[in-house]
């Protein structure tokens, strides 16, 4: 059903049309904050490319798969969160490979100095030499 679209605005009528659905049906999916057409001058509900995407995502979950209004807003909530943690490890990744390139290319420096030892003396303190350790009871038996 997905179909490469203009940058352009579809009424709720052409829309429901379109996707055998009811008009009422597409106002209670806004209704439920599951779809939120913008609005003409004349509050005319107007729906975008991404607008029939995500229909079309409603669509299947409640009639190929029969997933309920509630369960279809969960999925949602969950695909939103998913598409920004990805956008997240992107990000983070993008930072990561600039920041080992920038080292790549920097001159060696002595790293004595800001590289934390990995072993520490046998003379130091450990942080946690002052907690005892946690009796084991055993059973009789």
């Amino acid at each position: 059903m997905a179909r490469k679209r203009s940058k352009a605005a579809y009424m709720i009528s052409a829309v429901a049309e379109q996707y055998g659905v009811h008009p009422q049906t597409l106002r209670l999916y806004e209704r439920e904050g599951l779809l939120k057409p913008s609005r003409s001058d004349g509050n005319t509900r107007l729906y975008t490319d991404e607008d029939l995407e995500l229909l079309e995502v409603i669509l299947h979950l409640t009639r190929d798969l029969g997933v309920n209004l509630a369960g279809v807003e969960i999925v949602l909530n969950m695909r939103a969160k998913m598409a920004e943690m990805q956008r997240q490890i992107e990000e983070f990744v993008s930072i990561l490979n600039q920041e080992l390139a920038a080292r790549a290319e920097a001159p060696r420096a002595d790293t004595s100095k800001t590289l934390i030892p990995m072993v520490r003396r046998a003379d130091q303190r450990s942080a946690f030499s002052d907690q005892r350790p946690t009796p084991v009871i055993k059973a009789d038996g």
